[in-house]
């Protein structure tokens, strides 16, 4: 599965260290002021939560909602935003020290970030009392980012297909979207105009990749397994680099997930009262680029001999 995990450094392949040279006072500073510098801004964030849930519990306990105490709590609200962005930088640069010096400081300050870094953030499990190919329908057509998420992720528009290759068991595509509103939440994450990959893996295993500022990415896989005609399983792993605090980006993604999980399911349903099989026909698949991995995913997988063919899930 293409995702790209940080490893460690083989320990056979670090350098002895009775051969290093003495560590900089400069360096053992700066690595000092950078740890001092983390504590303060993480005791910052349950301090601006517990402003937030503060100002919330006395707005609802007065019972009279002025214009004065909605001020307070969006002011409050954007503080802890603006503390969120704060986050310190590295103490160091290369003018400030010896080469060698900065070079010891960045292979330090890399080495505790690769050690700390995990990718993982979230994992649902849910089981949905609808056919397995109504989710696999409603996950390879992009055109439900549009319409069935619209509000989820605020008007989302495709704008194109900028690649599409097919694979032995998949295939991939590239589509670029934008963000619609001037002002849109989901700015926080990523730039308004990137390029999203959509891939097939296997027949039950498909990743959605999306690009994030400062070249992070979010990256979410579906894993959907039937368990009978009527029922199916569904597992959503999502992982990120982002650099946010890892329990605040926690929630935020498992509400997010929540939130277009309950979008899907009117949908689903209607989908599972037709003709799922008319679906499935190679012959009136909609010939639109959206559907391009839909239709790789019949070509496949999709008629009565291939349905028959497939691996049984554990």
């Amino acid at each position: 599965m293409p995702i790209n995990c940080l490893t460690q450094q083989n320990k056979n392949n670090a350098p002895d260290t009775d051969n290093n040279p003495p560590q900089s006072i400069k360096v053992e500073v700066a690595l000092a002021l950078d740890q001092i510098k983390n504590c303060v801004w993480l005791i910052g964030i349950p301090s601006w939560l517990f402003a937030i849930t503060d100002r919330s519990f006395a707005i609802l306990g007065d019972g009279n909602l002025s214009p004065i105490d909605i001020l307070q709590l969006l002011m409050t609200c954007v503080f802890f935003v603006s503390w969120i962005y704060l986050k310190p930088e590295e103490s160091l640069n290369s003018n400030d020290v010896e080469p060698d010096e900065y070079e010891e400081y960045l292979s330090r300050t890399q080495a505790n970030k690769f050690r700390l870094k995990k990718r993982h953030m979230i994992s649902q499990h849910y089981i949905l009392p609808f056919p397995y190919y109504c989710q696999i329908y409603h996950l390879l057509n992009l055109k439900h980012l549009e319409t069935i998420h619209k509000f989820s992720l605020n008007s989302l528009k495709v704008l194109n297909i900028s690649q599409f290759q097919a694979t032995n068991i998949g295939g991939v595509i590239k589509f670029t979207t934008m963000l619609q509103p001037n002002i849109n939440i989901l700015r926080f994450w990523r730039q308004p105009i990137v390029e999203v990959d959509l891939i097939l893996h296997t027949p039950y295993t498909i990743e959605l990749s999306i690009p994030a500022y400062n070249d992070k990415r979010i990256v979410v896989i579906f894993y959907v397994f039937p368990l009978n005609e009527r029922e199916h399983q569904l597992f959503i792993d999502i992982y990120s680099d982002l650099e946010w605090p890892k329990p605040i980006l926690q929630i935020i993604l498992h509400c997010a997930t929540c939130l277009t999980l309950f979008e899907d399911l009117p949908y689903l349903q209607a989908l599972a009262e037709k003709n799922v099989e008319r679906l499935f026909n190679l012959n009136l698949v909609s010939k639109h680029e959206t559907m391009l991995l839909f239709k790789r995913f019949i070509e496949l997988y999709g008629s009565r001999q291939s349905k028959k063919q497939l691996p049984e899930s554990t």
